[in-house]
């Protein structure tokens, strides 16, 4: 009977770590100290000056839309930069009204937790 119910137990955990898992991975589930509800959402930086170009950088580790906000406050703090964040397509947008250099971006982005796989 003991066994019983130390299985039952066992498997109701089973049953919720899964779900979270697949919420998790899906973005609609908590992750890296966030959810997707209460989100903080990082203010849309404007341009001081006008825009000289854009950046596509791809980024590893991004699951939740918390994530992406992370990513887009770590690049919004550079001057002259201001980004637009998928996780979803595990990318920033970035534009920049003054010369910004590839290793200030990487720096930016891996100092919040991700990594730059690509930056063109």
């Amino acid at each position: 009977m003991a066994d019983s119910i130390i299985l039952l137990f066992v498997l109701v955990i089973i049953i919720f770590a899964v779900k979270g898992s697949i919420k998790h991975f899906k973005g609609e589930g908590g992750c890296c100290g966030g959810g997707s509800k209460g989100v903080i959402k990082a203010e849309r930086k404007k341009l001081l000056h006008p825009k000289m170009g854009e950046k596509t950088v791809k980024i590893y580790g991004m699951h939740c839309e918390h994530c992406a906000e992370r990513v887009a406050r770590a690049i919004n703090k550079i001057d002259g930069a201001a980004a637009k964040v998928s996780y979803k397509k595990g990318r920033a947008i970035v534009s920049y009204d003054r010369e910004i250099s590839d290793k200030q971006i990487r720096d930016a982005v891996e100092e919040a937790g991700y990594k730059v796989t690509g930056i063109q």
